[in-house]
């Protein structure tokens, strides 16, 4: 984890990769898409305001924490975060996440709320129908080789990855675990949430198209913004600078 010892902080964990940033006033706790951990969002500090400290939420299951089990079901994994978690919401932060993160962001601020636990400023959410709406083609529990060429539609793992078997028998259990917290996801129905939310879709992403991304809307008792950029369901990475130049206005607008 990257804390500054000189700022007398110790709560270290290995659910979250801090990225020390001493003058920060905002933490922006980010949650990754399936398959993907903390180190996704490694270079994106440079591209936020000063004022904000970016926590990269890190699941079981990859990087350093690859010795253990990936979670299957979205209701464990929030509870398990959870503790973790905690500790760092003694100032004002705001939840990111980006397909099946953005519903586990979700549920992580439905679990806040019921513990009448601090909430965040604001939720974002990229890539990820809104919560009531199922994964019309699930694949977690395909064979292999029919797991592998379902990937492709995603774009979002390198050709030379999944043609590399070693690779992927690692690989593998922890996307089935993560699409499955997607696929088996069964709504239920809650009070709106009193945060204002803003979801971003890529234009040409089929799997979360703008019809699916829209009804984020019925979340929130506050505002509502839907924009669209140009990209597939990866648009976070193609159209990197557009997307953090969002993200940064919307953090800068709690300084």
């Amino acid at each position: 984890m990257y804390m500054s010892k000189a700022a007398g902080d110790v709560r270290e964990t290995p659910a979250l990769v801090v990225h020390k940033n001493n003058g920060a006033s905002l933490r922006l706790f980010c949650f990754p898409y399936a398959g993907g951990g903390a180190a996704a969002f490694r270079t994106w500090p440079e591209s936020l305001p000063d004022s904000v400290a970016l926590c990269g939420v890190q699941p079981p299951g990859r990087e350093n924490r690859i010795g253990e089990e990936p979670i299957a079901d979205i209701h464990e994994l929030v509870a398990r975060l959870l503790p973790s978690l905690a500790p760092w919401l003694d100032k004002p932060f705001v939840f990111y996440g980006h397909s099946t993160g953005g519903l586990v962001a979700f549920e992580l601020i439905r679990e806040l709320r019921r513990q009448q636990m601090p909430l965040p400023l604001h939720l974002v959410v990229s890539g990820a129908r809104a919560p009531h709406i199922p994964e019309p083609s699930p694949l977690h529990h395909l064979p292999k080789e029919a797991f592998i060429q379902e990937l492709r539609r995603f774009s979002g793992t390198p050709e030379t990855v999944l043609e590399n078997s070693e690779l992927m028998d690692i690989y593998i259990p922890i996307l089935r675990a993560d699409l499955a917290i997607e696929e088996k996801y069964r709504f239920k129905e809650e009070a709106p949430i009193n945060i204002p939310i803003t979801a971003i879709y890529g234009i040409e992403d089929d799997e979360a198209p703008e019809s699916v991304m829209a009804p984020w809307k019925r979340y929130t008792t506050d505002s509502f913004e839907l924009i669209g950029l140009q990209g597939g369901h990866f648009f976070i990475n193609t159209a990197r600078e557009t997307f953090l130049s969002c993200l940064s206005r919307i953090t800068a607008s709690f300084q």
